[in-house]
């Protein structure tokens, strides 16, 4: 008798059972669909990638949960966003540049100071401040002495005293000479010289060496110190002083692509610090014809009223622009746009049949709550404006 060997498989230490996480799964999504009323679809419920999704059929209490909008021809402003850097207005401030040569002796003012046009600034010890005066005295003194000529020969050429050309030479010399010490004055003006010590030195009186001054050109407020005691400057080369006006300031706004097309000289525009409340209107002043090569954008000017000088140089701000010209589009609620499986917009419309149906949406611009969409819909369109979830989640059962 042959005996067999039977192999019997040990019983399990404990009965197999369903992960935790899965049973909790399945109950939730009995749960779901038992609250929506709708039933299971059998092999329809999955579906996969490129299979065109079906209309959605809802019954009347299911309709209570959706608002429908309808699509009609809206005119709106549109509003470009971007950041921009404050600067000086270029025609409000200016470089002070050295009008002569020579060591700085003293400054006179420190930045934030508060000057008016003709107010020193800083003081240098100037050789060529000393030439040009001397240069006038003597250029004065010679017209003088050349006009007394002219006028002498003329009297007595009456009683022909001096022959018609000696006449003629005196005048001509006289004017030269006039020609010179206008010359030599207008050095001294646009030296800055004091204009107590030009009297002086017209009325004969003895003026003693002046210091050269360097003066402020413009009123406004010091906001650079580019010197300092004992440095040698160079005439009509070294920059001494910026000097600005800070009432009113530049916005330097960056625009790209076809935000370009929306904005215009003459638009409003609003300036945002960051910083507490403080925002500042403004106007577009100018756009600038050159593309910045690096960044691809084009720069627009911003004039910004400047109360109490808060806006500094350099600082950056975000720059809202709003068109003037109105622009007409459909626009449609930014709650009615969904994005399906490839992030494509899309949005839910009614059907004749009382059915909904998916529709892909081109989105143009946005204002504020809204998108003008570009291509998909025409006006009178009835789309779901709020409820499209409920929908998108019953068509993938």
């Amino acid at each position: 008798m042959n005996d067999k060997l039977i192999y019997q498989m040990p019983p399990p230490a404990c009965p197999i059972r369903f992960p935790h996480a899965i049973a909790v799964a399945a109950l939730s999504v009995a749960i779901i669909v038992s609250l929506t009323g709708c039933g299971s679809k059998g092999d329809n419920g999955a579906q996969s990638a490129g299979v065109t999704v079906s209309n959605v059929t809802l019954t009347a209490a299911q309709r209570q949960n959706i608002h429908l909008y309808t699509v009609a021809q809206s005119k709106f402003r549109k509003t470009i966003e971007t950041t921009g850097a404050v600067d000086f207005d270029n025609d409000q401030s200016t470089s002070v540049l050295a009008p002569f040569g020579g060591p700085v002796t003293r400054l006179l003012v420190s930045p934030g100071d508060q000057v008016k046009a003709g107010d020193p600034l800083a003081e240098v010890d100037s050789p060529d401040f000393a030439t040009a005066i001397s240069t006038y005295r003597k250029a004065l003194a010679t017209a003088q002495t050349a006009r007394r000529v002219a006028d002498l020969d003329k009297d007595l050429i009456q009683h022909n005293g001096v022959a018609q050309r000696e006449e003629e030479q005196a005048q001509t010399d006289a004017a030269n000479a006039e020609a010179d010490r206008d010359a030599a004055l207008q050095t001294l003006v646009s030296l800055n010289v004091d204009p107590q010590a030009i009297k002086d030195l017209q009325a004969g009186r003895p003026v003693s060496r002046p210091a050269g001054m360097i003066r402020s050109p413009i009123a406004g407020t010091v906001v650079e110190k580019l010197v300092t005691p004992g440095e040698l400057l160079t005439a009509g080369t070294t920059p001494c002083f910026t000097v600005a006006d800070l009432s009113r300031v530049w916005v330097m706004a960056q625009l790209f692509g076809s935000d370009l097309a929306s904005v215009s000289v003459g638009d409003p525009a609003e300036v945002e610090t960051g910083i507490a409340t403080n925002n500042f209107s403004g106007t577009v002043d100018n756009i600038s014809a050159l593309v910045n090569p690096d960044t691809r954008s084009v720069m627009v000017r911003v004039v910004v009223e400047n109360p109490k000088d808060f806006l500094k140089k350099q600082m950056y701000v975000r720059v809202r622009v709003q068109a003037r010209e109105e622009s007409t589009g459909l626009l449609i609620p930014v709650a009615a746009i969904l994005h399906d499986d490839e992030n494509l917009p899309f949005v839910y419309v009614a059907q004749p049949d009382g059915n909904f149906s998916r529709q892909h949406v081109t989105l143009g611009y946005r204002a504020g709550d809204q998108y003008d969409i570009a291509g998909g819909l025409q006006a009178s369109d009835q789309i779901v404006a709020d409820g499209g979830l409920f929908l998108q989640f019953m068509q993938n059962q």
